[in-house]
């Protein structure tokens, strides 16, 4: 008996330590899958990560380039907001000229309206206007022979001494000079002087309108007094040697 009892012991604590031995391998599979699935897990996590840091950069890029675009925008509507003010401002001085010019109009139709009631009158005055003259100028001429009459008298009884008067001379001035304003000639004898310069320079220089000077310079030029040169824009004006040697002459005289 005690035999038996031995061996049922001993079957016993070998079906526990098979049961024990397949626990463990049980709980060493289970370990294995869940190391291997918290492996997978991390990788799907460190490529979720990679693509939302790309997706962020490309959704940043986006944000930017949408940003720029919309200052552009921006900058476009204060541009056009500024013109819109420019051409509301332009527009209102425009109808106050019209409403002036209007005006005007309406004293020119009062005065012609005047001056044709009174045309019937206008002939008659013109007339007697036209017959004062005459008057006038014959009484000039009478006057004139009498004057003459009394100089030559009095020169035959009271000879007056012969006197010189030295007159004011102007500086005499060139022929090819002669037709052009004191402005005109200024323009000349600063390039003259300066050497080739632009409608914008010159314009500074004698301080007037930038079409008043355009005029100006283009006169000159198809005078044959400048020449131009048209590789560049603006363009530059130059004095012809021909003018800068009469120029240098001109002034020598006048020194």
């Amino acid at each position: 008996m005690p035999h038996v009892r031995i061996t049922q012991a001993h079957m016993c604590i070998t079906k526990v330590w098979h049961m024990t031995e397949a626990l463990l391998i049980l709980v060493g599979v289970l370990l294995a899958m869940t190391i291997g699935a918290a492996v997978e897990y991390y990788r799907q996590l460190s490529r979720t990560k990679r693509e939302y840091e790309k997706a962020r950069d490309a959704v940043e890029d986006i944000v930017l380039s949408f940003n720029r675009q919309f200052r552009r925008e921006a900058e476009k509507l204060e541009l056009f907001a500024y013109r819109t003010e420019a051409t509301t401002s332009k527009t209102d001085r425009t109808v106050n000229r019209i409403e002036e010019v209007e005006k005007k109009l309406q004293l020119l139709e009062t005065r012609f309206g005047t001056v044709l009631e009174n045309r019937d009158v206008l002939p008659a005055r013109m007339d007697e206007i036209y017959k004062k003259l005459r008057d006038t100028v014959a009484s000039q001429e009478t006057l004139t022979a009498k004057i003459s009459s009394i100089e030559e008298q009095t020169r035959q009884f009271l000879p007056v001494p012969e006197t010189r008067v030295q007159a004011a001379i102007p500086i005499k001035r060139e022929k090819a000079l002669a037709p052009l304003t004191d402005t005109e000639l200024s323009v000349l004898e600063m390039l003259a002087l300066e050497g080739p310069k632009t409608a914008p320079y010159i314009k500074e220089r004698i301080k007037l309108s930038r079409e008043h000077t355009a005029r100006l310079m283009k006169k000159l030029y198809e005078k044959g007094y400048l020449e131009r040169n048209n590789g560049k824009i603006p363009f530059k004006y130059s004095v012809k040697k021909e003018m800068e040697n009469i120029l240098k002459k001109a002034e020598s005289e006048a020194a």
